[in-house]
């Protein structure tokens, strides 16, 4: 029987067949294979809890990049607009400052309305009021200028050490999420092992229990049986996500809307059938510590219905993500993914690596992680940012609503 690399000492047919014939022998080798099962189950849960662990580390650490992703483009802007209201204000005060130097300015200024009056005192007043009013409107457009200047300085120097800060947090996330695949593909791996083993060790246990005097001959044939059946049922799936992926355009047969998503003319598809239930944007009175914005956008949905890659690329994470409960994020290309969140427990189809096509079927709608109820949560990034997906779908010719 291959073991686990941290199994030790399993039962043989043998020694089962051996234990049968002995009451206390019989009874010790029971206890030692209940003993193995139930460590099987402990490591299998072991290693789920260290997956969940990591995933959640990420999410943390990615919401930490998304919070300082947003400030420092938020300040950016800002500084961007403090510029463009200095640029308006300095070329304000220049074209104040030109009529003025035109005039002759100051006191010059008026000792020449003095001289060319000829309209008596009344016009005199008037014309040099009029001058008092445009040196301090002058004078008063001057610091408006200076203001925005300092303004938009401060916001760029805000911004540039949000940025140096924002990109700290982006390699502790894609540090964190690489620990987080590393976790989920060990506990798979785990799973798998446990299985084919525990489809043994339950065999021998009851060849152990049965009183009658059947030999384990017939219990190794149950084994074999059991074992066909789960690999007739893995090569069921495999020839269903290849039909799934035939079918979005990956093997270039004809399917039906079923089968794969309804692809626009730019090869995407809209990623669940549903409407929109909850929009990408700021979430005022968010907890501290908590992503600033909704970074993605809700479609409502059936349970267990399908989820599809909204369009061709590779999967670069698939599987438990703290607050997104079963994620999957498929890197696109030129800087875009897409992310699917609150996928139903065992209805992920896809693994990290896999090639994907756009309109495939990858996953199931589900209610994990922070849910109260069937939706597909999907996000959109381009160079690591949340964007809002609706404009960006619908330029697409994917729409969302």
């Amino acid at each position: 029987m291959a073991s686990p690399a941290w199994a030790v000492d399993y039962p043989t047919w043998q020694d089962v067949e051996a234990a049968k014939k002995n009451e206390s022998a019989k009874a010790a080798e029971i206890a030692r294979i209940e003993g193995l099962i139930a460590e099987s189950q402990r490591k299998v849960a072991e290693t789920q809890a260290v997956a969940e662990q990591r995933g959640a580390e990420y999410q943390a650490a990615q919401n930490a990049f998304d919070a300082a992703d947003y400030k420092a483009n938020q300040l950016q802007a800002e500084a961007d607009q403090s510029a463009a209201e200095a640029e308006t204000a300095n070329a304000r005060a220049g074209m104040l400052a030109a009529q003025l130097y035109r005039s002759g300015g100051g006191a010059e200024l008026s000792a020449n309305l003095f001289l060319e009056s000829d309209g008596g005192a009344d016009e005199l007043l008037a014309r040099l009021g009029q001058a008092s009013k445009l040196t301090q409107i002058n004078e008063g457009v001057y610091a408006a200028a200076l203001a925005a200047q300092n303004t938009a300085q401060s916001l760029t120097d805000q911004a540039e050490v949000a940025r140096d800060e924002r990109e700290k947090l982006r390699v502790e996330a894609e540090r964190l999420m690489q620990e987080a695949i590393a976790a989920n593909e060990a506990a798979q791996q785990v799973l798998a092992e446990q299985e084919d083993l525990n489809i043994v060790l339950e065999q021998q246990l009851a060849a152990l229990r049965d009183v009658t005097a059947q030999t384990t001959a017939a219990y190794q044939a149950g084994v074999e049986a059991r074992r066909k059946a789960a690999e007739e049922a893995a090569r069921a799936e495999a020839a269903r996500r290849a039909a799934a992926a035939a079918s979005s355009g990956g093997g270039g047969g004809a399917s039906s809307s079923r089968d794969r998503g309804q692809l626009s003319s730019q090869g995407w598809a809209k990623p669940a059938a549903g409407r929109i239930t909850d929009h990408y944007g700021p979430r005022p009175g968010r907890p501290a510590g908590a992503n600033p914005i909704h970074g993605g956008t809700d479609i409502g949905a059936s349970c267990g219905s399908n989820i599809y890659a909204a369009t061709g690329g590779t999967v670069q994470y698939a599987g438990p993500l703290g607050t997104y409960g079963n994620w999957v994020l498929i890197r696109h290309g030129d800087g875009v993914s897409t992310g699917y969140a609150h996928i139903q427990n065992g209805g992920t189809y896809v693994r990290v690596g896999d090639q994907v096509s756009a309109g495939q079927v990858i996953a199931a709608v589900g209610s994990t992680g922070a849910s109260t109820g069937c939706h597909l949560h999907y996000e959109v990034r381009v160079d690591g940012s949340q964007i809002d997906p609706v404009p960006f779908m619908s330029a697409r010719g994917a729409p969302l609503g």
